[in-house]
């Protein structure tokens, strides 16, 4: 039954993925309505969803200068944390697809490519968990090693999240700064 409902959600993500397509509309403007229920699946897909805004936002219409822009020689650049948090998104959709991880050479994506591609795995991921009653069989797969969930939450999860504000950082910096009518604590947008 579970592989009912893991094919369902895989399902709908790629039917709201061709319609956001359609509309030219990406997932994580705002928060997706929380869950009515505390489970480990809807806190863990709560947290990739926080991930998500935070991404959209961080990264939400950056210029060449932010994405050439580096504090200092041994820091990567806006574009570099982006390739960063790109990889970093493939570790977590994979544990939800229960696929071993791979190197994905990005090299010839635009950064708005890039951009999209971290939200909708995101998405995909965050949808997994939100039905889940067993996250503890989303392992983190590489070769033949897997690592318990307990690692996406302080591994990727968290670091794609200080990413993303070393993103927010870097655009304040270059004059650039995030939309001020972004509400981080509500996942929302002041109309």
């Amino acid at each position: 039954m579970k592989h009912f409902y893991i094919a369902t959600v895989l399902l709908m993500s790629a039917v709201l993925h061709a319609q956001e397509m359609k509309q030219d509309t990406l997932p994580y403007y705002e928060l997706p309505a929380y869950s009515q229920e505390f489970t480990a699946g809807t806190v863990a897909a709560r947290m990739v969803d926080a991930l998500g805004f935070r991404f959209y936002w961080s990264s939400h219409n950056l210029t060449e200068k932010d994405l050439a822009y580096s504090p200092s020689e041994n820091v990567r650049t806006g574009a570099e944390t982006i390739d960063h948090i790109l990889d970093l998104s493939y570790v977590i959709v994979n544990s939800t697809l229960k696929k071993a991880n791979d190197k994905i050479d990005s090299s010839t994506l635009t950064y708005h490519e890039k951009r999209k591609q971290v939200l909708i795995n995101l998405k995909t991921a965050a949808d997994i968990l939100r039905l889940s009653d067993d996250i503890s069989q989303y392992k983190i797969i590489f070769g033949d090693t897997e690592i318990p969930f307990w690692n996406q939450i302080n591994g990727p999860i968290a670091d794609a999240i200080w990413h993303c504000g070393q993103l927010a950082s870097f655009r304040r910096a270059t004059g650039n700064p995030i939309n001020s009518k972004v509400n981080h604590f509500r996942g929302t947008v002041k109309q």
